[in-house]
């Protein structure tokens, strides 16, 4: 099924890992997490680690360790965490990036661009500790 805005599976991982980890008391590792959202530990750790990169995370190595939040629950937006794995949210008019439309109206009449900004000011209206 086509879907208009593409919420990838990194981002997906982001930001659920992003709220348990929120929750939890204690480091949570990428075992402990594949458990929880159902993807490759692998995937997981790949992702987070542009999370500790982006300064979201910290994270510890050794048998008790794992990630933890480096900023509190409520100054990270979903959005951040969305922006640090899929980078900006492009605003392209065309995607043929023609500068003349070979029709006298536009075919997506910036419904894309409509759609991806309400999906960016949804994004930027929640922090992870709405999820706690």
């Amino acid at each position: 099924m086509s879907k208009v805005i593409n919420f990838s599976d990194a981002a997906s991982i982001g930001i659920h890992s992003m709220i348990l980890i929120a929750k939890a008391k204690f480091p949570l590792n990428a075992i402990h997490l594949s458990e929880q959202i159902n993807f490759s530990r692998h995937h997981i750790a790949k992702v987070l680690q542009r999370l500790v990169k982006d300064g979201y995370l910290l994270s510890f190595r050794g048998p008790t360790g794992g990630f933890l939040l480096k900023k509190e629950p409520e100054d990270i937006l979903l959005y951040d965490i969305y922006r640090s794995i899929e980078g900006e949210i492009d605003y392209n008019e065309c995607p043929q990036n023609q500068h003349t439309c070979p029709f006298n109206k536009c075919i997506r009449n910036s419904i894309i661009n409509k759609l991806s900004k309400e999906f960016e000011d949804y994004m930027k209206s929640y922090t992870l500790k709405n999820y706690l």
